[in-house]
C-alpha cells in the first residue's frame, strides 16, 4: 500500500508530474473551484469521504471564532469551506506534501481567505497551539500503526471544549478506529452520521 500512496501521504516533494487541473464541488449552495495537481490526494475530484464529511458534520457558522485544524489538508477543499462559512476563524492546513501546501495557498487566495488559512508542515505548527476544532479525512491506508501515531499526535492538541470531526470508511476500519479511540485512548466518540459506507465521528474529551 505504501508504494501506491507514497506521493499522496509520505512525500514532501512528490515525483509525480504536476499536470494542473481544477476540482469543482458545491457545499451549502456555494460552488468551489480549486486548483489541484498530480501527486496530491484525490487530485481529480473531491474525495467521497471528504464530501460526506462536509455534508454531514455541522460546519462552523459566522459567529465561530478561534483556530481550527485541517489535518491532511491536501489541496485544501476542507479549509476552503471552513473559512468561507466562518469568516472569523483561522485554519491551519497541515500536510507533509509541499506541493499540496502551495495549492492551499493559491486556493485560500481564490476564496478570499488570504492569511486566514495557514499552510504548514506538521513541524511548522506552534507547539503550544490548541485547536477549537479539528477536521480530517485521515489517511487510513497508511496502516494502523501510522494512523494511530498521527491521531495520537494531533487529537491531544484539541482545546478542552473542542471537537474533532473525522470521516472514516467503514470497510477500511471505521468501527475499529472508533473502538480504539474510546477503549485505548479514552476519547468520547459519537457516530454522528453514516453515508455511502463512511462514518462521520465526533471526537471530544471525556
Amino acid at each position: 500500500m505504501r508504494s501506491v500512496t507514497a506521493d499522496h501521504y509520505f512525500s514532501q516533494d512528490p515525483a509525480t508530474a504536476q499536470r494542473p487541473r481544477t476540482v469543482a464541488y458545491q457545499v451549502h449552495g456555494r460552488e468551489y473551484r480549486l486548483d489541484s495537481a498530480g501527486g496530491v490526494f484525490s487530485a481529480d475530484r473531491l474525495d467521497a469521504g471528504t464530501a460526506v464529511l462536509l455534508r454531514k458534520a455541522p460546519l462552523p457558522g459566522p459567529d465561530t471564532t478561534g483556530t481550527l485544524l485541517d489535518l491532511g489538508c491536501g489541496y485544501g477543499p476542507i479549509s476552503a469551506v471552513l473559512v468561507s462559512e466562518a469568516p472569523r476563524i483561522t485554519v491551519y492546513a497541515v500536510d507533509v506534501n509541499r506541493r499540496a501546501l502551495e495549492l492551499v495557498r493559491r486556493n485560500a487566495d481564490a476564496v478570499g481567505a488570504g492569511a486566514r488559512v495557514v499552510p504548514a508542515t506538521p513541524d511548522e505548527v506552534p507547539a503550544d497551539l490548541r485547536f477549537a476544532q479539528i477536521w480530517s479525512n485521515p489517511p487510513i491506508r497508511v496502516g494502523k500503526a501510522e494512523l494511530h501515531t498521527l491521531l495520537d499526535r494531533w487529537l491531544p492538541r484539541l482545546a478542552p471544549d473542542g471537537v474533532a470531526w473525522l470521516v472514516v470508511a467503514r470497510h477500511l476500519g471505521g468501527d475499529t478506529v472508533q473502538r480504539w479511540l474510546v477503549e485505548e485512548r479514552g476519547w468520547r466518540v459519537e457516530r454522528h452520521a453514516s453515508q455511502k459506507g463512511y462514518r462521520v465521528l465526533r471526537v471530544s474529551h471525556s
